[in-house]
């Protein structure tokens, strides 16, 4: 059995897949694995973060725990002036993102490193948006250091930008204890994605 795809264990053998999708306005293909995130379809709350994410006309983005590069890429593919970074622990889902990011033909305005929430970053690279659909099944204490970092990782007035399922109310008192406020961009079936703004 393969293992839970948050992990830095590659997540072993299994036919690859092609999926495909037309969001934001582009049309985007990513190959997948068993043993990553949603490997047969576009996750709906992935889906719903991208239709409703604010973003900058330029500037960085970073898309944390990327998985087969869904958010990233489709970012990148919709918006030419941005460059985006991505990370995530498991060694396949980099592999496959870095794939996918040439599939797509955005691989000169992306960076997929391997790697925990913020560690493999550059010190000095700051964004205008971190956005996220976070491993709620790897534990709170997870999401709370993913929440509790990103200030030091954005521009002033830079975003946190986050999808979450039936936990967010927990999720919320961490974005309110970290940034003071949040904004509820979209509620559809039990997802909300959540905008916090870096004062």
């Amino acid at each position: 059995m393969a293992p839970h795809y948050y992990s830095r264990r590659a997540g072993g053998g299994g036919a690859k897949r092609l999926i495909s999708d037309f969001i934001r306005e582009v049309g985007v293909e990513f190959v997948t694995l068993p043993g990553v995130f949603s490997p047969s379809r576009i996750d709906p709350g992935t889906r719903l973060l991208l239709e409703y994410a604010v973003l900058p006309e330029n500037g960085l983005i970073l898309d944390v725990g990327c998985g087969y590069g869904v958010i990233g890429i489709t970012v990148a593919k919709a918006h030419p002036a941005l460059k985006v970074y991505m990370t995530d622990v498991n060694l396949d889902a980099v592999k496959l993102a870095r794939i996918n990011a040439r599939r797509n033909g955005v691989e000169e305005r992306v960076v997929v490193l391997h790697g925990d929430l913020y560690d493999p970053l550059p010190r000095q690279v700051l964004f205008d948006a971190i956005l996220s659909n976070p491993p709620l099944s790897a534990g709170m204490k997870v999401v709370k250091r993913l929440v509790s970092e990103a200030p030091k990782h954005l521009r002033p007035e830079g975003t946190l930008q986050l999808v979450v399922w039936r936990a967010h109310t927990l999720v919320e008192e961490v974005v309110r204890k970290t940034f003071g406020s949040l904004e509820i961009l979209a509620s559809k079936k039990g997802y909300k994605v959540i905008l916090a703004r870096k004062p």
